[in-house]
Protein backbone atom coordinates (compact mmCIF):
# COMPACT_ATOMS: atom_id res chain seq x y z
CA UNK A 1 0.00 0.00 0.00
CA UNK A 2 1.08 3.75 -0.66
CA UNK A 3 0.42 4.39 3.20
CA UNK A 4 3.31 2.14 3.79
CA UNK A 5 5.56 2.78 0.73
CA UNK A 6 9.57 3.47 1.95
CA UNK A 7 9.70 5.40 -1.14
CA UNK A 8 7.33 8.40 -0.30
CA UNK A 9 5.69 9.61 2.82
CA UNK A 10 2.41 11.90 2.86
CA UNK A 11 -0.57 12.43 3.73
CA UNK A 12 -3.22 9.93 2.44
CA UNK A 13 -5.84 11.90 0.41
CA UNK A 14 -8.63 10.38 2.72
CA UNK A 15 -6.79 11.91 5.76
CA UNK A 16 -6.49 15.17 4.47
CA UNK A 17 -9.19 16.16 6.64
CA UNK A 18 -7.59 15.97 9.70
CA UNK A 19 -5.70 18.68 11.84
CA UNK A 20 -3.10 16.19 13.05
CA UNK A 21 -1.55 12.93 11.40
CA UNK A 22 0.88 10.61 12.54
CA UNK A 23 2.77 8.53 10.12
CA UNK A 24 2.03 4.63 11.15
CA UNK A 25 6.09 3.90 11.08
CA UNK A 26 8.54 4.72 13.64
CA UNK A 27 11.76 3.93 11.40
CA UNK A 28 11.85 5.73 8.65
CA UNK A 29 14.76 4.59 6.12
CA UNK A 30 17.22 7.46 4.83
CA UNK A 31 16.79 8.99 1.85
CA UNK A 32 12.36 8.31 2.06
CA UNK A 33 11.44 11.52 0.07
CA UNK A 34 8.19 13.22 2.32
CA UNK A 35 5.85 15.49 0.40
CA UNK A 36 4.69 18.24 2.85
CA UNK A 37 1.57 20.11 1.13
CA UNK A 38 1.24 24.02 1.01
CA UNK A 39 -0.62 23.53 4.63
CA UNK A 40 1.02 21.64 6.43
CA UNK A 41 4.56 21.15 8.59
CA UNK A 42 5.98 18.02 9.04
CA UNK A 43 7.33 17.31 12.52
CA UNK A 44 10.12 14.38 14.01
CA UNK A 45 9.41 14.07 17.55
CA UNK A 46 11.57 11.29 19.89
CA UNK A 47 10.79 11.30 23.48
CA UNK A 48 8.10 14.26 23.88
CA UNK A 49 10.56 16.37 22.25
CA UNK A 50 10.53 17.58 18.47
CA UNK A 51 13.50 16.48 16.98
CA UNK A 52 12.83 17.93 13.33
CA UNK A 53 10.54 19.93 11.10
CA UNK A 54 10.28 20.04 7.61
CA UNK A 55 8.02 22.97 5.92
CA UNK A 56 6.03 22.50 2.53
CA UNK A 57 7.55 21.27 -0.81
CA UNK A 58 9.59 17.82 -1.30
CA UNK A 59 12.15 16.68 1.15
CA UNK A 60 14.68 13.57 1.21
CA UNK A 61 15.06 12.42 4.79
CA UNK A 62 18.67 12.46 5.66
CA UNK A 63 20.55 14.46 8.68
CA UNK A 64 23.15 16.55 5.88
CA UNK A 65 19.15 17.99 4.59
CA UNK A 66 17.17 18.27 7.51
CA UNK A 67 19.07 20.10 10.61
CA UNK A 68 18.23 17.54 13.97
CA UNK A 69 17.22 14.42 12.45
CA UNK A 70 21.41 13.60 13.68
CA UNK A 71 19.79 12.82 17.00
CA UNK A 72 17.55 9.89 16.04
CA UNK A 73 19.93 8.08 13.94
CA UNK A 74 18.72 4.46 14.18
CA UNK A 75 22.20 2.94 14.20
CA UNK A 76 20.77 -0.87 14.85
CA UNK A 77 20.22 -0.70 11.13
CA UNK A 78 23.83 0.87 10.60
CA UNK A 79 22.34 4.24 10.10
CA UNK A 80 20.34 3.88 7.31
CA UNK A 81 17.35 4.82 9.33
CA UNK A 82 15.66 7.13 11.61
CA UNK A 83 13.70 6.50 14.88
CA UNK A 84 11.17 8.93 15.48
CA UNK A 85 7.56 9.75 15.40
CA UNK A 86 6.66 11.78 12.35
CA UNK A 87 3.25 13.99 12.46
CA UNK A 88 1.77 15.95 9.97
CA UNK A 89 0.23 18.84 11.08
CA UNK A 90 -2.19 21.11 8.50
CA UNK A 91 -2.00 24.82 8.91
CA UNK A 92 -5.16 26.04 7.22
CA UNK A 93 -8.58 27.01 8.62
CA UNK A 94 -10.88 24.50 9.95
CA UNK A 95 -13.93 25.25 8.92
CA UNK A 96 -17.76 23.66 10.86
CA UNK A 97 -17.14 22.99 14.78
CA UNK A 98 -20.16 23.59 16.77
CA UNK A 99 -20.25 25.03 20.53
CA UNK A 100 -23.41 25.50 23.09
CA UNK A 101 -25.04 25.22 26.30
CA UNK A 102 -26.24 26.73 28.79
CA UNK A 103 -24.35 30.39 30.06
CA UNK A 104 -25.76 31.68 33.28
CA UNK A 105 -28.85 32.57 34.85
CA UNK A 106 -28.88 36.76 34.01
CA UNK A 107 -31.46 39.17 35.73
CA UNK A 108 -32.83 41.28 32.62
CA UNK A 109 -32.58 45.21 33.63
CA UNK A 110 -35.81 46.01 31.84
CA UNK A 111 -38.43 43.69 33.77
CA UNK A 112 -36.18 42.40 36.32
CA UNK A 113 -37.36 38.67 35.42
CA UNK A 114 -34.24 36.28 36.37
CA UNK A 115 -33.70 34.26 33.15
CA UNK A 116 -31.27 31.35 31.99
CA UNK A 117 -29.08 31.99 28.79
CA UNK A 118 -27.85 30.15 26.68
CA UNK A 119 -25.06 30.82 23.68
CA UNK A 120 -25.13 28.32 20.75
CA UNK A 121 -22.87 29.14 17.24
CA UNK A 122 -19.83 27.64 14.90
CA UNK A 123 -16.63 28.52 15.04
CA UNK A 124 -13.61 28.12 12.35
CA UNK A 125 -9.60 27.48 13.99
CA UNK A 126 -6.58 27.42 13.04
CA UNK A 127 -2.74 25.67 14.52
CA UNK A 128 -0.85 28.67 15.09
CA UNK A 129 2.22 26.55 16.59
CA UNK A 130 2.03 22.69 15.72
CA UNK A 131 4.95 22.39 18.24
CA UNK A 132 2.23 23.07 20.87
CA UNK A 133 -0.25 21.74 19.72
CA UNK A 134 1.72 18.37 19.58
CA UNK A 135 3.69 18.54 23.04
CA UNK A 136 0.90 20.45 25.20
CA UNK A 137 -2.41 19.01 23.83
CA UNK A 138 -2.74 15.59 21.30
CA UNK A 139 0.63 14.12 22.73
CA UNK A 140 2.03 11.10 21.30
CA UNK A 141 -1.47 9.49 20.08
CA UNK A 142 -2.62 8.94 16.77
CA UNK A 143 -5.42 11.78 16.49
CA UNK A 144 -7.75 10.30 13.71
CA UNK A 145 -10.69 12.31 14.73
CA UNK A 146 -10.62 16.20 15.02
CA UNK A 147 -13.37 16.24 17.58
CA UNK A 148 -10.64 15.38 20.26
CA UNK A 149 -9.15 18.61 19.38
CA UNK A 150 -12.54 20.69 18.26
CA UNK A 151 -14.15 19.43 21.56
CA UNK A 152 -11.92 20.85 24.15
CA UNK A 153 -11.55 24.15 21.78
CA UNK A 154 -15.24 24.40 22.22
CA UNK A 155 -15.50 23.89 25.98
CA UNK A 156 -12.79 26.73 26.09
CA UNK A 157 -15.28 28.77 24.31
CA UNK A 158 -18.25 28.24 25.90
CA UNK A 159 -16.27 28.26 29.34
CA UNK A 160 -15.68 32.32 28.07
CA UNK A 161 -18.72 32.79 27.14
CA UNK A 162 -20.03 31.74 30.38
CA UNK A 163 -18.10 34.75 31.65
CA UNK A 164 -18.00 37.34 29.00
CA UNK A 165 -22.03 37.58 28.29
CA UNK A 166 -22.72 38.07 31.98
CA UNK A 167 -20.43 40.53 32.33
CA UNK A 168 -21.35 42.25 29.47
CA UNK A 169 -25.22 41.97 30.03
CA UNK A 170 -24.63 43.34 33.62
CA UNK A 171 -22.05 45.31 32.79
CA UNK A 172 -23.81 48.00 29.99
CA UNK A 173 -27.68 47.25 31.16
CA UNK A 174 -28.39 45.30 27.88
CA UNK A 175 -32.26 43.94 27.58
CA UNK A 176 -32.16 40.62 27.28
CA UNK A 177 -34.95 40.81 24.30
CA UNK A 178 -33.29 41.76 21.43
CA UNK A 179 -29.46 41.35 22.37
CA UNK A 180 -28.64 40.07 18.76
CA UNK A 181 -28.22 43.19 18.33
CA UNK A 182 -24.86 43.35 20.33
CA UNK A 183 -23.81 40.08 19.02
CA UNK A 184 -21.09 41.31 17.04
CA UNK A 185 -19.42 42.98 20.20
CA UNK A 186 -20.12 39.94 22.40
CA UNK A 187 -18.60 37.51 19.61
CA UNK A 188 -15.66 39.77 19.08
CA UNK A 189 -14.89 39.69 22.77
CA UNK A 190 -15.13 35.84 22.98
CA UNK A 191 -12.86 35.54 20.01
CA UNK A 192 -10.53 37.25 22.18
CA UNK A 193 -10.51 35.70 25.22
CA UNK A 194 -11.08 32.32 24.16
CA UNK A 195 -7.55 32.95 21.98
CA UNK A 196 -6.06 33.98 25.06
CA UNK A 197 -6.90 30.40 26.60
CA UNK A 198 -5.91 28.53 23.94
CA UNK A 199 -2.63 30.33 22.94
CA UNK A 200 -0.15 27.96 25.39
CA UNK A 201 -2.22 24.62 23.16
CA UNK A 202 -0.90 26.57 19.58
CA UNK A 203 -4.51 26.85 18.31
CA UNK A 204 -6.48 29.88 17.55
CA UNK A 205 -10.50 30.73 16.69
CA UNK A 206 -10.21 32.52 13.89
CA UNK A 207 -13.88 33.24 13.23
CA UNK A 208 -17.32 32.57 14.76
CA UNK A 209 -20.64 32.01 12.96
CA UNK A 210 -24.51 31.30 13.54
CA UNK A 211 -23.69 33.15 17.01
CA UNK A 212 -26.61 32.84 18.73
CA UNK A 213 -27.99 33.86 22.40
CA UNK A 214 -31.17 32.89 22.95
CA UNK A 215 -33.43 31.74 25.81
CA UNK A 216 -35.30 28.66 27.47
CA UNK A 217 -38.73 28.16 25.83
CA UNK A 218 -40.73 28.80 29.07
CA UNK A 219 -38.34 31.40 29.64
CA UNK A 220 -38.54 33.59 26.41
CA UNK A 221 -42.93 33.35 26.80
CA UNK A 222 -42.86 34.56 30.13
CA UNK A 223 -40.50 37.77 29.16
CA UNK A 224 -42.32 38.32 26.37
CA UNK A 225 -45.73 38.33 28.34
CA UNK A 226 -43.73 40.46 30.90
CA UNK A 227 -42.78 43.57 28.53
CA UNK A 228 -45.98 43.34 26.69
CA UNK A 229 -47.76 43.91 30.08
CA UNK A 230 -45.06 46.66 31.09
CA UNK A 231 -45.48 48.36 27.57
CA UNK A 232 -49.22 48.14 28.06
CA UNK A 233 -49.38 49.49 31.23
CA UNK A 234 -47.52 52.44 30.64
CA UNK A 235 -49.87 53.01 27.81
CA UNK A 236 -53.05 52.10 29.71
CA UNK A 237 -52.10 54.58 32.14
CA UNK A 238 -51.49 51.83 35.05
CA UNK A 239 -51.55 48.25 35.39
CA UNK A 240 -55.08 48.83 36.70
CA UNK A 241 -56.42 49.98 33.53
CA UNK A 242 -54.54 47.51 31.34
CA UNK A 243 -55.65 44.30 33.42
CA UNK A 244 -59.54 45.44 33.54
CA UNK A 245 -59.34 46.09 29.20
CA UNK A 246 -58.10 42.80 29.40
CA UNK A 247 -60.48 41.43 31.22
CA UNK A 248 -63.59 43.33 28.89
CA UNK A 249 -61.63 41.96 25.99
CA UNK A 250 -61.76 38.25 27.05
CA UNK A 251 -65.72 38.81 28.48
CA UNK A 252 -66.51 40.36 24.58
CA UNK A 253 -64.55 37.38 22.70
CA UNK A 254 -66.58 34.97 24.76
CA UNK A 255 -69.75 36.40 24.07
CA UNK A 256 -69.06 36.76 20.42
CA UNK A 257 -67.94 32.92 20.44
CA UNK A 258 -71.23 32.05 22.10
CA UNK A 259 -69.66 31.11 25.29
CA UNK A 260 -71.52 31.31 28.87
CA UNK A 261 -72.59 34.38 30.65
CA UNK A 262 -70.23 37.07 30.84
CA UNK A 263 -72.52 39.24 32.85
CA UNK A 264 -70.50 39.15 35.89
CA UNK A 265 -67.42 39.67 33.98
CA UNK A 266 -67.93 42.82 32.29
CA UNK A 267 -69.48 43.89 35.13
CA UNK A 268 -66.07 43.29 37.14
CA UNK A 269 -64.30 45.08 33.76
CA UNK A 270 -66.64 48.26 34.01
CA UNK A 271 -65.89 48.41 37.69
CA UNK A 272 -62.25 47.94 37.11
CA UNK A 273 -62.33 50.36 33.99
CA UNK A 274 -63.96 52.95 35.74
CA UNK A 275 -61.93 52.87 39.33
CA UNK A 276 -58.61 52.85 36.78
CA UNK A 277 -59.96 55.56 34.62
CA UNK A 278 -60.07 57.69 37.42
CA UNK A 279 -56.55 56.59 38.88
CA UNK A 280 -55.39 57.23 34.97
CA UNK A 281 -56.59 60.79 34.87
CA UNK A 282 -54.97 61.77 38.37
CA UNK A 283 -57.42 64.79 39.11
CA UNK A 284 -58.69 65.03 42.10
CA UNK A 285 -62.54 65.41 42.79
CA UNK A 286 -63.92 68.64 43.58
CA UNK A 287 -64.03 69.91 47.30
CA UNK A 288 -67.55 70.40 48.53
CA UNK A 289 -68.05 73.75 50.40
CA UNK A 290 -68.07 73.01 54.23
CA UNK A 291 -71.68 72.44 56.09
CA UNK A 292 -72.82 75.96 57.53
CA UNK A 293 -72.41 76.31 61.22
CA UNK A 294 -75.27 74.47 63.13
CA UNK A 295 -77.89 77.07 64.49
CA UNK A 296 -78.35 77.79 68.19
CA UNK A 297 -80.72 75.74 69.64
CA UNK A 298 -84.23 77.16 70.78
CA UNK A 299 -85.14 77.91 74.06
CA UNK A 300 -86.65 75.13 75.72
CA UNK A 301 -90.40 75.19 76.45
CA UNK A 302 -91.23 74.72 79.94
CA UNK A 303 -92.70 71.34 80.42
CA UNK A 304 -96.15 70.91 80.56
CA UNK A 305 -97.91 70.74 84.23
CA UNK A 306 -99.15 67.33 84.74
CA UNK A 307 -102.68 67.38 84.75
CA UNK A 308 -104.27 66.38 88.07
CA UNK A 309 -107.84 66.47 89.82
CA UNK A 310 -108.72 69.49 91.95
CA UNK A 311 -110.29 67.90 95.62
CA UNK A 312 -113.75 69.49 95.50
CA UNK A 313 -113.95 69.59 99.82
CA UNK A 314 -110.73 71.54 100.19
CA UNK A 315 -109.91 72.56 96.65
CA UNK A 316 -106.65 70.88 97.57
CA UNK A 317 -104.41 69.90 93.78
CA UNK A 318 -103.58 66.31 93.46
CA UNK A 319 -101.65 64.28 91.03
CA UNK A 320 -103.29 62.41 88.29
CA UNK A 321 -105.16 58.99 89.48
CA UNK A 322 -105.19 60.26 93.29
CA UNK A 323 -107.52 58.25 94.97
CA UNK A 324 -107.89 59.91 98.11
CA UNK A 325 -107.16 63.75 98.74
CA UNK A 326 -103.97 65.17 99.72
CA UNK A 327 -105.26 67.73 101.85
CA UNK A 328 -108.53 66.41 103.86
CA UNK A 329 -108.59 62.87 102.74
CA UNK A 330 -112.26 62.84 101.44
CA UNK A 331 -112.24 60.59 98.23
CA UNK A 332 -111.42 61.43 95.67
CA UNK A 333 -114.31 61.63 92.37
CA UNK A 334 -113.19 59.99 89.24
CA UNK A 335 -111.36 62.32 86.53
CA UNK A 336 -114.05 61.74 84.01
CA UNK A 337 -117.67 60.10 84.69
CA UNK A 338 -120.34 59.60 82.19
CA UNK A 339 -124.30 61.16 82.01
CA UNK A 340 -126.53 57.70 83.30
CA UNK A 341 -129.01 59.78 81.38
CA UNK A 342 -127.17 60.06 77.98
CA UNK A 343 -123.66 59.10 78.25
CA UNK A 344 -122.24 62.26 77.75
CA UNK A 345 -118.70 62.79 79.15
CA UNK A 346 -118.22 64.85 81.93
CA UNK A 347 -115.35 65.98 84.51
CA UNK A 348 -115.46 64.31 88.13
CA UNK A 349 -116.35 67.25 89.81
CA UNK A 350 -119.73 67.97 87.81
CA UNK A 351 -123.00 67.31 89.76
CA UNK A 352 -125.12 67.71 87.04
CA UNK A 353 -124.97 67.06 83.05
CA UNK A 354 -124.09 69.86 81.07
CA UNK A 355 -126.14 67.96 78.35
CA UNK A 356 -129.37 66.97 79.85
CA UNK A 357 -129.41 68.65 83.48
CA UNK A 358 -129.50 65.09 85.01
CA UNK A 359 -127.75 65.37 88.49
CA UNK A 360 -124.40 63.36 88.71
CA UNK A 361 -125.02 62.29 92.30
CA UNK A 362 -121.31 63.97 92.78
Amino acid sequence: MALFSREFIAVPDDRKGQIVFKWPDVTIRRFTHAIVNADEVAMFVNTGQIAATMGPGRHSIDADEIPGLGAIIDFATGGNAYRAELYFVGTREYTGFKFGGRVDDVQDPRTGLVVTLRVFGDYALRVIDPARLITNLTSTVDVTDNERIAGWVSDQVLKVLRTNVTTQVVANGWPILGLSVHSPEIEQAAITASNGQLEAYGIAVTRMGNFDINLAPEDAAQLKQLAKDSSYSQLAGGFGQYAAGEMALGAGQGMAQGGGSTQGAFLAAGLGLGGGLGGALQQPAPQAPPPPPPAPAAAAAPAPAPSGVVCAACSTANPAGAKFCMGCGQVMAPAVRHCTECGTELPGSAKFCANCGTPTGG
